[in-house]
């Protein structure tokens, strides 16, 4: 019998949830715990980590899951890495439901780079203010670099003085956010530089058109290196691939 375990925490994700509820597919959505309150899903919700790929191994053969959906956000290597590593241990289908990098276009100022330490080396030495949208859990590497004021959005407020920068401004917000959004919010803060993760997609790619409209200088951190896996960005080849085993043709 199907029961699929879905590991979430995008929009597509999301998208997914309700797509498999709609089915009638019996199906586990699993989040990582990192949102204070994250969104309702319709399916039975699980919340934290497993325990690293054997945890995971242990929750994929007590719970008898036949198919594992890695729904995270593309820069949760190392949950996509336990994945690989338990399905490939219990024999179970893996699928990545995960989005296309953004691509830059013309009039866009992007300097890509691999970490977020290259990324807070790269702003210039000059105090300047700073949208930097890539959560809270990275910021240690902008912490050397405190002349700068560093705008942050957050879904959740943080507790105060838990932030390592010594100048910021937090505003919150959950996506999607709209490129006029991200324009008023760019503007009102009189933002000069943008740093931002190459996650793909549309909710929050408004930033990345508001920077381009302004003009502005981005810093763009790369995907991590992740195990060969079967992929897609459609959720209707998610619900062909849970009947028939395997992606359209037309897949990537």
């Amino acid at each position: 019998m199907t029961h699929v375990l879905l590991l979430g925490g995008t929009s597509g994700a999301s998208e997914l949830a309700q797509a498999l509820h709609q089915a009638g597919v019996r199906a586990c959505f699993s989040y990582a715990g990192v949102t204070q309150q994250p969104l309702a899903q319709p399916l039975p919700t699980r919340s934290g980590g497993f325990g690293g790929a054997e945890g995971l191994a242990d929750f994929i053969r007590a719970q008898r899951i036949s198919h594992v959906v890695d729904a995270t956000h593309p820069f949760a290597a190392q949950m996509s890495r336990n994945a690989c590593t338990a399905c490939a241990a219990t024999g179970t289908p893996l699928l990545a439901l995960e989005r296309a990098p953004w691509q830059a276009q013309p009039g866009d100022r992007w300097t890509d780079v691999a970490s977020m330490a290259d990324a807070a080396s790269a702003l210039p030495d000059a105090a300047t203010r700073v949208f930097l949208a890539v959560g809270r859990k990275q910021l240690d590497a902008f912490a050397a670099y405190p002349q700068h004021h560093y705008l942050l959005r957050l879904v959740d407020a943080p507790v105060h003085g838990s932030l390592p920068l010594p100048r910021h401004t937090v505003v919150l917000g959950r996506g999607p956010f709209s490129m006029a959004d991200d324009l008023a919010l760019l503007q009102q803060h009189h933002i000069a530089w943008l740093v931002a993760k190459n996650a793909g997609g549309s909710a929050t790619r408004g930033k990345i058109d508001a920077a381009r409209a302004l003009g502005l200088p981005v810093l763009m951190v790369q995907r991590p290196a992740l195990p060969l896996r079967p992929r897609t960005d459609s959720v209707a080849d998610v619900l062909y691939w849970l009947r028939h085993g395997a992606l359209p043709s037309t897949s990537p």
